[in-house]
């Protein structure tokens, strides 16, 4: 059963690698990873791992808004008296 698993699995890891999407799956397979690894623990690989992905891709959404936000400010000319 974990045989016929893993290789279930290895053609979704090996789409990263080729650079499809490589943006938009920032964060997702970290997430992934880790959650498939907790929910594997308690029985609920697949679903660890699908929470995983959607906690990663919040996180990396998050911190892709910081840093745009933080780019923004620097980007503005802070004294404007100047004039």
């Amino acid at each position: 059963m974990k045989r016929i698993l893993v290789l279930g699995v290895l053609p979704f890891l090996a789409v990263p690698a080729l650079g499809v999407e490589q943006a938009a799956a920032k964060g997702c397979i970290k997430g992934a990873i880790v959650g498939g690894i907790a929910g594997h623990a308690v029985g609920h690989g697949l679903a660890g791992a699908a929470a995983g992905c959607y906690v990663g891709r919040h996180n990396a959404n998050a911190k892709a808004r910081q840093q745009k936000m933080q780019q923004e400010q620097q980007a503005q000319p802070s004294d404007q008296k100047s004039m």
